[in-house]
């Protein structure tokens, strides 16, 4: 420890200086989008694994007027003219007039092309602002807030997740003339709210845990309903594969329920999903009943990805029962299931005379390359003489090899291997091959996917990988500043979980800084000690012109801080608003972009996965260059990762599906955050609060999304390119890794040379006056609340 090490010391003896500046020049923040929440610039979240908690410090651009005792009062939901669409969904059936018992006409059983809907999808009522207490409102409950959510924040309706019921069709008829066409919302650009990311949980696996797996035994009627209940939910249908899923039914117990029981309770966190087997349900909106139902359906299936808070309450209105999953079981199921598939293809390549020859991270290349298919009985895989382009493994069933004049000559059964010449050379086949009843399965290699991975490689024992670099600590800088050293100049962000300020050195003016502090007894609550350790271990350890520098930490009984490097030209969220048409000149958006894949480029060649790209975690230095910071979900791995982690507009498929993930999610979100900076929007974005519709977007893919017109070939075939479903086939991912993004056409002609130097002029190089010139920054109120010590101890090393 340093210094004085108490908050209250600390806040007592720090000159508060501040300048009373005006903020200019936003705009209005609450135009656009519907769906996104506040997010912390300087990295000062800490969320749980619910996106409705919206949880965050923001310490960037929102609405103020007058001094930081003021709050000005916006409107608290987005204003959309007729002209642009209609808000339709039926959350907005439920905002009109607030008349329950008419809603509940309205919105019984929907089912929508065999696929159950949601009528929760975005329940977002505006809330009412108390000007003089909204900062004080924002701080309450562990929020992580900033302006934007005390005075343009709509609250989540926790309620069930997306198909916690279903209306009839010819309600949904109703409702679809009045529902924007996808087209329209796709046109609108972001709006004035931060996007809060899903934090991570780590998942320990259980090496054991297929041994100890539940099994409750159930009769061929029960099992056909659950499954039944599974396959017409369009998201859980996506999540929950044939690989697993009769592990899931397996594992599935039922619950009998008593009339008037509650099975879930709004704003509850969630870590169980419900399949209705028998019985009537009520579906209860703060207090209101806004539907029944009586059929069989899957609700509450956000929670067995992560703990997304309740939308609303189901209660039993008569005796029933309800099939259930537990979270941390399907996890353990999800994982162990890619691990022993990943165990045993790597088994297949080692005892291959041909692949071996190689080390296990370049075999890991090529499992992560393999596809799966299917050869119905009889059909030749191959034939004598062809020309051959595919390596085969074998994963179940057997195949027959003959030859012209010789007959049969062998059977092949799981874990043999044919057809691996073809990687290295033309080849031609030298035998039959024919798939055995009742039918093979085997993981594919194309010579094509090969190749763009690593080179015509002629041996395989040549085969290049590239070294990794590594996350080493760093020295710890400014070692001789304690917090009495440090004067407050001004709030650069504020929330439940702590503050970031702007500070300068007592005697030592040049020496500015911005020091967040962390709420210890919140960072334990939330059970994000091991991100915050993730933040401070790698991000001190980063020394990149293009990510934001974290000095050193201190430490007390009641905060942790962080001392980082002052960036005044506010964020590039905040910088996207003010743009007139709400989106970046191509000009502009390259150089923001050649900015973001540095950063990027000097993580991963570390071995480190960022995983919440976005421009709510950039901020724009004194130079202009913009900077990556917050690195809270950035995780040093080694193979693949399984945890749920990122911002639902930007996730990769793979997070969504958990099948576990590596470097190529952050190509995926890069993709995304080009889209964004040229549209003011991401390509996946849906005016669903509870972000159902924008994982179905997702796993819907790319070529499904409509690009506007003004996004140039160029730029269209970049994120194309980059947002492929499969992440081995993702630019980035094969031979010539990120220099493959840097030599794309869209990038043609830019010095990156001059980039890395810092050479390169920037377009958005902040007017600044001084090193304490806040005026890209808002004005927030005085911290008046004071945590509880909290002692335990998980913070040695801080």
């Amino acid at each position: 420890m340093v210094g004085c090490i108490g908050r209250s010391c600390f806040s007592k003896t720090l000159v508060i200086n501040d300048p009373q500046k005006k903020s200019k020049g936003h705009p209005n923040p609450s135009q656009g989008r519907i769906t996104i929440t506040p997010l912390s610039p300087y990295g000062t979240q800490i969320e749980t694994n619910s996106t409705s908690s919206r949880q965050n410090i923001s310490n960037k651009s929102s609405h103020v007027d007058g001094n930081e005792n003021t709050l000005s009062s916006t409107q608290s939901r987005p204003v959309i003219s007729e002209n642009e669409f209609k808000l339709s969904t039926t959350e907005e059936i439920l905002h009109s007039n607030g008349d329950s018992k008419k809603i509940a006409e309205k919105t019984k059983s929907v089912v929508e092309n065999g696929k159950s809907t949601s009528v929760f999808e975005t329940v977002n009522k505006p809330p009412k602002i108390n000007e003089e207490n909204s900062a004080i409102q924002s701080n309450q409950n562990g929020k992580l807030t900033n302006v934007f959510d005390t005075v343009d924040k709509q609250p989540v309706i926790n309620g069930e997740d997306s198909d916690a019921y279903q209306s009839n069709r010819n309600t949904l008829e109703s409702i679809d003339q009045v529902k924007p066409s996808i087209s329209s919302i796709d046109e609108l650009p972001n709006s004035g709210r931060r996007r809060t990311g899903v934090a991570p949980i780590p998942v320990r696996y259980d090496q054991m845990f297929e041994e100890k797996l539940p099994v409750c035994i159930k009769g061929p009627e029960d099992k056909k309903l659950i499954k039944t209940a599974i396959e017409q939910n369009e998201f859980i249908n996506q999540i929950i594969s044939e690989k697993v899923v009769d592990d899931v039914i397996g594992a599935m117990y039922n619950r009998e329920v008593s009339a008037n029981e509650t099975i879930i309770k709004q704003g509850d966190k969630g870590s169980h999903m419900y399949i209705s087997a028998k019985g009537k349900f009520q579906i209860i909106v703060k207090g209101e009943v806004v539907t029944e139902f009586e059929d069989v359906r899957v609700f509450g299936e956000l929670a067995i990805l992560y703990n997304a808070k309740r939308r609303a309450t189901i209660k039993a209105m008569t005796a029933g029962r309800v099939w259930v999953l537990d979270s941390e079981v399907y996890q353990q199921i999800r994982i162990g299931k890619n691990i022993k598939e990943q165990e045993e293809t790597m088994t297949f390549l080692s005892n291959n005379e041909i692949l071996n020859v190689v080390g296990r991270e370049a075999l890991q290349i090529v499992a992560n390359l393999l596809k799966t298919e299917f050869y119905p009985s009889g059909q030749q895989i191959v034939k004598q003489g062809d020309k051959g382009n595919t390596f085969y493994i074998i994963r179940a069933g057997t195949v027959t090899i003959t030859k012209t004049g010789e007959g049969v000559v062998g059977i092949y059964k799981k874990g043999d291997c044919f057809g691996e010449l073809a990687l290295l050379e033309d080849d031609r086949r030298q035998a039959t091959v024919t798939a055995n009843p009742p039918g093979v399965e085997c993981l594919t290699l194309a010579r094509k996917e090969f190749i763009d991975h690593f080179g015509d490689v002629k041996k395989f024992k040549y085969m290049p990988v590239a070294p990794k670099g590594s996350i080493r600590p760093a020295a710890v800088e400014h070692n001789d500043i304690s917090l009495n050293d440090l004067k407050i100049r001004k709030t650069l962000g504020v929330g439940g979980f702590g503050r970031v300020e702007l500070v300068q050195h007592t005697k030592q003016e040049n020496l500015v800084f911005a020091l967040k502090y962390l709420k210890k007894v919140e960072v334990v609550a939330q059970g994000q000690q091991e991100h915050v350790f993730n933040e401070k271990n790698i991000q001190m350890a980063c020394q990149s012109p293009f990510i934001v520098r974290l000095f050193r930490t201190y430490k007390d009984q009641k905060y942790i801080y962080f001392l980082m490097e002052s960036c005044l030209g506010g964020d590039l969220w905040s910088l996207l608003q003010k743009q007139k048409i709400r989106r970046f000149e191509e000009k502009e958006a390259r150089f923001i972009c050649a900015c973001v894949l540095e950063a990027l480029d000097y993580l991963h060649v570390r071995g480190v996965v960022y995983r919440d790209l976005k421009p709510e975690n950039l901020l724009i230095a004194a130079n202009g260059y913009i900077k990556l910071t917050d690195f809270g979900f950035a995780k040093k791995i080694s193979g693949k990762t399984y945890t749920f982690a990122g911002t639902p507009e930007y996730v990769a498929p793979e997070i969504v599906l958990n099948k576990g993930h590596d470097k190529a999610v952050d190509y995926w979100a890069f993709g995304a955050f080009v889209f964004e900076m040229l549209s003011g929007r991401t390509p996946f974005r849906t005016d669903d609060s509870s972000h159902m519709r924008t994982y179905n977007k997702i796993l819907g893919g790319i070529d499904a999304v409509s690009f506007p017109s003004y996004i140039n070939y160029k730029a269209k075939h970049l994120i194309e390119k980059l947002c492929r479903p499969v992440a081995m086939e993702r630019l980035g991912m094969q031979d010539g890794g990120v220099q493959k993004i840097k030599s794309h056409k869209w990038f043609l002609g830019f010095d990156w040379a001059k980039l890395a130097k810092c050479e390169v002029p920037s377009p958005f190089k902040p007017k600044l006056s001084g090193p304490v010139d806040t005026k890209y920054f808002d004005q927030f109120k005085k911290d008046v609340f004071e945590p509880p010590d909290e002692l335990s101890g998980w913070d040695e090393g801080f």
